[in-house]
């Protein structure tokens, strides 16, 4: 599957009710971010158990949702409310990288 490429990546830092759908979502969009519901953004919404995710992203014609459901594990913890290109992918494969500590000084 080719998605397109977002504009910006954004996620909504507060659990939401999953069984929200196009409207329940597109109102936190409207009230939660800075960004245009139809700007070509990703905006990303996760349960409070942080094992489900829906991505609410503006088509050429229309919004479509993706949704994904861990059978085990979690979703890492935000750090910030944007996030970059591989960031994401690294979070729909579920794979919190951690930080390698510097081996010297410069």
């Amino acid at each position: 599957m080719i998605w397109p490429a977002p504009k910006k990546i954004l996620v909504h830092r507060d659990p939401i009710d999953m069984r929200k759908g196009f409207e329940g979502l597109s109102a936190l969009v409207e009230i939660g971010f800075s960004e245009e519901l139809t700007s070509g953004s990703y905006f990303i919404f996760l349960n409070r158990q942080r094992n489900r995710m829906k991505i609410l992203y503006w088509d050429s014609d229309g919004l479509v949702i993706w949704y994904k459901r861990l059978e085990k594990g979690r979703f890492g913890e935000i750090q910030h409310e944007e996030m970059n290109k591989t960031e994401f992918l690294l979070m729909l494969e579920n794979i919190i990288p951690k930080t390698m500590p510097k081996r010297y000084r410069i």
